[in-house]
């Protein structure tokens, strides 16, 4: 049977998830999302791993969302049980212990969108869309939209985007900081590998560090989040990286870092 979420592992730090759904957009079907939860749990049990890329098969879309060929037939605790197991398995790309890079290689609406707002960076393709179109459903965003598109691009735009459930083009959200970069559709993958690689590089328990220090401290006032900083800082004095930064530094040469 095909898998519906395939790993790649390249240069033996760099994960390459592809959800695999080309037929149905890579829509989230219930099959796909257990394997997601399962192929996260897997990178984050893979130490050598560094730096994550999360993308769609085809060149269609990244992904459409919710499966609402799944959905017919569901009473209405079945479809929110449904959605909370979205919103888990969201929360779960979220929980990465390292950079998480979303290549939007075409449509990402709805729970796709969300998907994508859960990872650290996002880098789309020049002819992709994307949005949070539920209010035209007659629902809302239910796996994390409409908080981390808020916290993302600001309240107001967040909220334009939501109430109008407008599909944008990438240049569109390039201009509101919803994307990080846009590249040409046959550049993409290549570009955000080369991405991953230039992050990979870099010292392991660093990047950890720095991704908790960021996405914790976010989540309060700034005088804690000086403290979390604090303490994520501390962790990376003890390790041998931090030796092996400062000889490499000294010698003129590139580093190798153990992730100790």
């Amino acid at each position: 049977m095909m898998s519906l979420v395939d790993l790649e592992i390249i240069d033996r730090n760099v994960a390459l998830v592809t959800l695999n759904r080309p037929e149905a957009a890579n829509a989230m079907s219930k099959a796909l999302l257990d394997e997601l939860q399962s192929t996260v749990s897997e990178i984050n049990s893979n130490k050598q791993i560094t730096c994550v890329v999360i993308t769609g098969s085809g060149d269609k879309a990244f992904c459409a969302g919710a499966d609402l060929k799944e959905r017919r037939g569901m009473d209405n605790d079945q479809v929110i049980d449904a959605v909370r197991y979205i919103g888990k398995s969201v929360d779960a790309v979220e929980s990465i212990k390292v950079p998480v890079i979303a290549a939007l290689n075409g449509v990402a609406f709805g729970g796709g969108l969300e998907l994508a707002l859960a990872c650290d960076i996002r880098i789309a393709a020049d002819t992709a869309k994307m949005g949070l179109t539920e209010t035209s459903l007659a629902i809302i965003p239910g796996a994390g939209g409409t908080q981390r598109l808020p916290r993302l691009i600001g309240i107001g735009r967040a909220k334009q985007l939501i109430f109008s459930a407008k599909a944008i083009t990438a240049g569109e959200a390039l201009s509101i900081g919803l994307v990080e970069e846009v590249v040409p559709k046959e550049e993409l993958l290549h570009y955000a590998l080369e991405l991953a690689k230039s992050i990979a590089k870099n010292g392991p328990v660093a990047l950890r560090q720095a991704k908790t220090a960021i996405n914790q401290g976010l989540q309060t006032d700034l005088s804690t989040g000086l403290e979390i900083e604090h303490l994520c800082y501390k962790e990376t004095i003890p390790t041998n990286d931090r030796l092996e930064g400062l000889e490499a530094f000294k010698e003129k040469r590139a580093p190798v870092y153990q992730g100790k």
